[in-house]
């Protein structure tokens, strides 16, 4: 099964930071990095900033090891960490797994 998490950051700093991170551990085989505006609440308050959003593309099986790689390295105190399950074209799912050492001849 393969995922996608998502995430954001301050700025493309941290957001590459992470990015690298994640791939040289083979945690994810690509991660893309967009500027995002977001308006939330924190502390009460209404805020607007503008962020980076991570769309990391892994296994399922390395969901929780990325989740609490972003943890530790995420400048958030409260870091927004998602993730869901995806399908698609069998080739590209191939090359994430390959990318990850996780290749099992699943899907």
């Amino acid at each position: 099964m393969y995922s996608i998490v998502h995430t954001t950051t301050k700025d493309k700093e941290d957001a590459r930071r992470i990015a690298r991170r994640l791939v040289e551990q083979k945690l994810a085989a690509c991660v893309n990095m967009y500027p995002i505006d977001s308006v939330y609440v924190w502390e009460g308050k209404i805020e607007e900033d503008i962020e980076v959003a991570l769309s990391i593309k892994t296994t399922s099986n390395r969901v929780e090891l990325i989740k609490e790689c972003i943890r530790t390295m995420h400048n958030y105190d409260l870091p927004a960490i998602i993730s869901w399950k995806i399908d698609g074209e069998k080739e590209y799912l191939k090359w994430i797994a390959d990318s990850t050492d996780a290749w099992m001849g699943s899907k």
